[in-house]
């Protein structure tokens, strides 16, 4: 390690507490979907007391929607009060070296029910080494890391020798238009790094997922006359078997290399069901929710035609629904999975740059969610990865991030800037 990546260390751990005082603040935002605006204020806030130059970029359908990535949603974007992306570039003071882009997201997911938490969800702990809070880990300490790791390199009085862009966005959750949105306005890098909670790690691999709702009518009566309605709760139980049986079909189909390792890597969710008015009607109507995962090399229209065949199927052997046809809206995400070889010259460097600072090899990460990456790997220029720091618990309660993760995270994103896009005087 040269004496100028030395320094550029040092300069980090200057900024510890300036890492996890960012990481509360933005903790302390409950930026769930639809909310994410006081986040962003205080991304930019930060940004701007730094000495950079934030700009806001908005989710603009109709600038997206003919995009390949784009995905259709339940919300309006017309008034989006605030909820806007927040991008700033870093400027090279040098030539030679290769562009870099950090990406986090600042949506959470909701803490709900907040009984199940030991403390406020969004009034962040500091415990025995912990950080507790909704988002700590997925993925605000994150975030905090990326933004002090490149102010740490003019702190230790360099600048780079090519562009880096630091980019805080909304709807990871739920869609990824944020950093599609991004994306699409022109912001993107020779390397792409995102510090997402799945540890020291380097992911190569993630799946494809979807999301879609399944919608069923039914026939109300008064319950003392029921067997001459149809319930909509009931005629959903099913489909939602037969959504089951097409996931264990699909987990026992060859799958990448990859995947090869792990017991059940594609996961059904049923994560929402609403349905009928009153205890003694039988339900008139019932929706439930999905969220269901798929293999690199699958694309979304054939997970999308096998979830369509399945309902249809399920349906034909009911004689309510064959003739009440359940309909299935697929909205959210759409997003193909990917692989990309751990030898990547971006993906290597951060290897090695783990490597040098905590004297042991990076592993390798096979997600079996998604991430923002999907935009860079589908439509970007292609080297782009997850690392960041140790969490527990993300959407679930009592979230925690380990802290010393968080500098770890810092650490390794400084030393990539340094030896990625190059240091000058």
């Amino acid at each position: 390690m040269t004496s100028e990546e030395k320094a550029v260390l040092e300069s980090v751990d200057h900024y510890s507490d300036d890492i996890l005082e960012f990481t509360c603040k933005l903790v302390r935002e409950p930026s769930t979907l639809g909310n994410e605006a006081s986040a962003v204020n205080v991304m930019e806030e930060e940004l701007s007391g730094l000495g950079y130059s934030p700009f806001r970029i908005p989710i603009d359908p109709q600038k997206l929607e003919k995009h390949p990535g784009f995905a259709p949603v339940d919300w309006e974007y017309s008034k989006n009060n605030g909820r806007d992306n927040i991008v700033a570039v870093i400027k090279a003071v040098g030539k030679g070296g290769r562009s870099a882009l950090f990406n986090g997201h600042l949506d959470v997911v909701s803490p709900e029910p907040n009984s199940y938490w030991d403390n406020d969800p969004f009034n962040p702990v500091l415990k025995n080494g912990w950080l507790y809070g909704r988002g700590a880990g997925d993925m605000k300490s994150g975030i905090a890391a990326m933004v002090y790791a490149a102010r740490a390199v003019e702190r230790a009085g360099f600048g780079l020798e090519a562009d880096l862009t630091l980019e805080a966005v909304i709807e990871e959750e739920c869609s990824g238009n944020g950093a599609l949105a991004c994306l699409n306005a022109g912001y993107d890098a020779e390397a792409v790094l995102i510090p997402e909670p799945f540890g020291p790690a380097v992911l190569t691999s993630q799946v494809g997922v979807l999301w879609f709702r399944v919608e069923v009518s039914g026939k109300p009566r008064h319950v003392l006359e029921a067997e001459l309605g149809a319930n909509a709760i009931e005629k959903c139980f099913p489909l939602i078997q037969a959504l089951r049986e097409m996931e264990e079909k699909l987990n026992n189909m060859p799958g990448p290399d990859e995947f090869r390792d792990l017991a059940h890597p594609l996961n059904l969710n049923i994560g929402v069901i609403r349905g009928g008015d009153w205890p003694s009607t039988v339900a008139a109507f019932a929706e439930f929710d999905c969220r269901m995962s798929f293999f690199p090399g699958m694309s979304f229209n054939e997970i999308k035609n096998i979830i369509i065949r399945t309902i249809d199927h399920s349906a034909a052997t009911d004689p309510w629904l064959s003739q009440n046809q359940p309909s299935i809206t697929f909205y959210g995400f759409r997003s193909e999975g990917h692989t990309i070889s751990m030898g990547t010259p971006a993906l290597s460097l951060l290897s090695a740059c783990h490597k040098d600072i905590s004297g042991r090899p990076a592993d390798r990460y096979i997600a079996t969610c998604t991430t923002d990456l999907r935009a860079f790997m589908s439509f970007g220029k292609g080297q782009a990865t997850c690392f960041g720091p140790v969490a527990e618990n993300i959407h679930a309660q009592n979230e925690r991030v380990e802290t010393e993760s968080i500098m770890h995270t810092a650490r390794v994103y400084a030393l990539f800037l340094a030896r990625w896009c190059g240091l000058c005087s």
